[in-house]
């Protein structure tokens, strides 16, 4: 996750010192990193060895203490209740939905953090089954610009436009949805 994608996460979540956020899929820990800057605490799931070692080593480098990565699969459940964030960056992000729902309070976000268009499709449907609210999928992008005396306009550089990733952010309903089954 890019710090284009972070600052996005952060601003459309609301996060601040009282919450309190899951994040899977920890990768090289950044997403988990930046939220604990921020946060009361963050929880981090991770099933690669490999990642949680380079996430500690991020974590320590940056001076948090208030995150806690832990060598377990999100998709066999979330054991912290009451979460004010889900954010999930790995693949099957809509197999964890439902157990994001029973962790979330009322009022929390989930965000998934996919790459295909694919992925976004499974992702929504389980949102909706799961009747959050505030549906948004956003591209997110970032092209470099060329400024020169004789104008601006878009670099034609090897990397001019970078990692285009889709974020979604939904709201978990205040009152449980009747008939819902979790």
């Amino acid at each position: 996750m890019l710090p284009k994608d972070i600052g996005m996460v952060i601003a459309y979540a609301g996060v601040n010192k009282e919450s309190v956020c899951v994040d899977a899929g920890t990768g090289s820990g950044w997403l988990a990193v930046s939220l604990a800057k921020i946060c009361k605490k963050v929880i981090s799931y991770e099933v690669r060895e490999e990642f949680i070692k380079i996430a500690e080593t991020n974590a320590k480098r940056e001076g948090v203490e208030n995150l806690e990565i832990v060598n377990r699969d999100i998709k066999k459940g979330i054991k912290e209740k009451d979460i004010d964030l889900v954010s999930l960056d790995m693949p099957e992000s809509d197999k964890v939905v439902g157990k994001a729902y029973k962790a979330l309070k009322a009022g929390g976000f989930i965000f998934g953090y996919l790459p295909h268009m694919e992925q976004v499709k499974a992702f929504v449907k389980e949102l909706n089954r799961y009747k959050f609210s505030d549906i948004m999928v956003l591209e997110s992008i970032v092209r470099d610009m060329l400024v020169r005396e004789e104008g601006m306009r878009p670099s034609t550089k090897e990397y001019g436009t970078r990692d285009t990733s889709f974020s979604h952010r939904r709201k978990r309903l205040k009152a449980q949805a009747k008939g819902l089954k979790i």
